[in-house]
């Protein structure tokens, strides 16, 4: 889609909640801040594929979180996508955007054919959330199975969290009246928290002997579950990414019966955080002569930024915990 065709509800986050079943939830359109994503790179489908649904995974998860500050999300595999990454950064200020980039490295060499989730191969997806300064950072990991980044993520709440939790997504790069570009669309479903939830370990009944939501939910919130996941599969791949369904619609036509309640919405946006300051940061704890195994012949330091592309180009001397010279020194 070009910057100029945006409509109502591109690239918001909504949040919702269930009063009538004690399940919270999203709904996010991704279309401007998608293309800005896959447009950095030159993917081949199945790759910007993978990038897509991860994206789109992190703009719901990321408001379901109270940061302060980065949520990021991590596939790692041995497959040839070697490697998702996205990062979620929370609004600086109160009304401002939250951010987000992604990025993904995958072997040239190996065949990008068949199903997407397949070319990751085993693995294992983590959630890590930075809340600055002064704290500790969080990782959280599962093992790569269910068949789909979505499902991955599903089984790290039911495991990690024990919060039962449901993603129905769609995405793809569409031509229509509102021009050319990525759409893309998702609900998030979850179960409210508990001070103490009781899980039993001892019948997993995922994949993997992986906790699901069958054995963390019983009675009431068990039927509540299975009811909004029923309503949740009559939804349509143009419903969720739109533009003519509002979410606000989309929402009485599915669980209008469970009553639900909006919340303020959150614009999204595609940002990337990298800077010189922070590649001389990270060079900073090399020696001259390591320094020096990184200069190009033509006597300068560079450095890419996988998520933007953004390029630098230092001078060595200037760089790490030996350097000669103060950036911006003359010689």
């Amino acid at each position: 889609m070009t910057l100029g065709s945006k409509i109502a509800w591109d690239d918001t986050v909504l949040p919702f909640q269930l009063d009538r079943s004690d399940i919270r939830g999203r709904i996010a359109r991704l279309d401007g801040v998608l293309d800005q994503v896959l447009s950095q790179h030159d993917y081949p489908p199945a790759i910007e594929a993978l990038v897509a649904e991860m994206a789109l995974l992190t703009a719901l998860i990321g408001q379901t979180v109270k940061l302060r500050w980065k949520l990021s999300l991590q596939v790692r595999g041995d497959g040839p996508a070697r490697l998702i990454a996205t990062d979620y950064h929370a609004p600086t200020e109160e009304g401002g955007p939250a951010r987000i980039r992604a990025y993904a490295s995958f072997d040239k060499e190996r065949p990008l054919d068949g199903k997407p989730f397949d070319l990751v191969g085993n693995g294992y997806f983590a959630i890590l959330i930075d809340q600055g300064k002064g704290t500790t950072p969080y990782q959280g990991i599962t093992p790569i199975a269910g068949g789909s980044l979505t499902a991955c993520a599903q089984t790290y709440f039911a495991q990690s969290e024990q919060l039962p939790t449901r993603f129905e997504l769609s995405f793809g790069h569409s031509t229509d009246e509102h021009g050319s570009g990525w759409r893309a669309g998702g609900v998030m479903l979850q179960t409210m928290p508990k001070a103490s939830p009781s899980v039993s370990t001892e019948t997993e009944s995922g994949e993997e002997r992986l906790l699901s939501a069958e054995d963390i939910l019983e009675g009431e919130e068990s039927e509540n579950w299975e009811r909004a996941n029923v309503l949740l599969e009559t939804v349509e791949e143009l419903e969720l990414v739109g533009p003519r369904v509002q979410p606000t619609e989309l929402l009485v036509r599915l669980f209008h019966e469970d009553e639900p309640r909006v919340f303020d919405p959150l614009r999204v946006e595609f940002g990337c955080t990298c800077s010189e300051a922070k590649v001389r940061q990270s060079l900073s704890i090399y020696s001259a002569r390591d320094i020096g195994h990184m200069t190009t012949p033509e006597g300068t330091v560079t450095a890419d930024c996988q998520f933007c592309g953004a390029h630098y180009t230092l001078d060595p001397k200037t760089l790490g915990f030996e350097a000669g010279e103060a950036p911006g020194d003359s010689t």
